[in-house]
């Protein structure tokens, strides 16, 4: 099994992840570093390395290694950086975060997942991170502003906390839209006033919890 498994792993980065335009030596040495298997159930071990979504509980979503792969190229993380990711899942996205960058602070709305990623960031051993429980939806406090913020699911408009949180030269990775129209969008603070926005693909994923798009009304 196990060599099936590093087999797996082997034709994710080479079969889906290169092909994908995902070149980027760090970003691709994070994904050979760290065992995605170590992150999903033991009976989804066999597509762990999959093209796929796959689901992690409470309704949510790990995305796939491709999605992931792009995120992080385009987010460019480095080692002396900081990070505050919002959506820690059970860990896997935050732990390459986290061998990008100098510290990655990680928000999860679900305190059973916050506990599966404490213990599946421990196992992996990986000591850089610091997780937090709460709510999101709108933003979340900072002692000072951060390098990079990156979240993991979609708004329908990006909270104008995460924009103030950053540092000017800092960058922000958000999934703006609803239903089928989504589009990745990085976002530079060029000054204490000005921020520039560039869309770089398009996606789609869950939406934000507790940021859900309101439902439209037909008359």
């Amino acid at each position: 099994m196990t060599q099936t498994l590093d087999i797996a792993h082997f034709n994710m980065l080479e079969q889906q992840v290169r092909p994908s335009d995902v070149l980027d030596p760090r970003v691709l040495m994070a994904l050979k570093d760290v065992l995605r298997t170590q992150f999903v159930d033991d009976d989804l071990a066999g597509l762990a390395y999959a093209d796929t979504e796959l689901p992690i509980g409470y309704g949510q979503l790990m995305l796939s290694p491709v999605q992931q792969g792009r995120l992080l190229q385009v987010l460019n993380v480095q080692p002396d950086e900081n990070v505050l990711e919002i959506g820690t899942g059970t860990g896997y996205f935050t732990a390459l975060l986290a061998r990008l960058a100098k510290h990655v602070i990680s928000v999860e709305i679900v305190p059973e997942l916050s506990a599966l990623a404490k213990h599946n960031l421990a196992t992996a051993g990986i000591d850089n991170v610091t997780l937090y429980i709460g709510d999101a939806s709108q933003g979340w406090p900072l002692a000072d502003r951060i390098d990079v913020i990156v979240i993991t699911a979609a708004f329908v408009t990006i909270p104008d906390d995460y924009l103030q949180r950053l540092q000017v030269g800092g960058r922000m990775l958000g999934i703006v839209g609803k239903g089928q129209n989504m589009k990745v969008q990085l976002i530079r603070r060029t000054t204490e006033r000005d921020w520039q926005t560039d869309t770089v693909f398009e996606t789609v994923i869950s939406a934000m919890i507790n940021a859900e798009p309101k439902p439209e009304f037909e008359f």
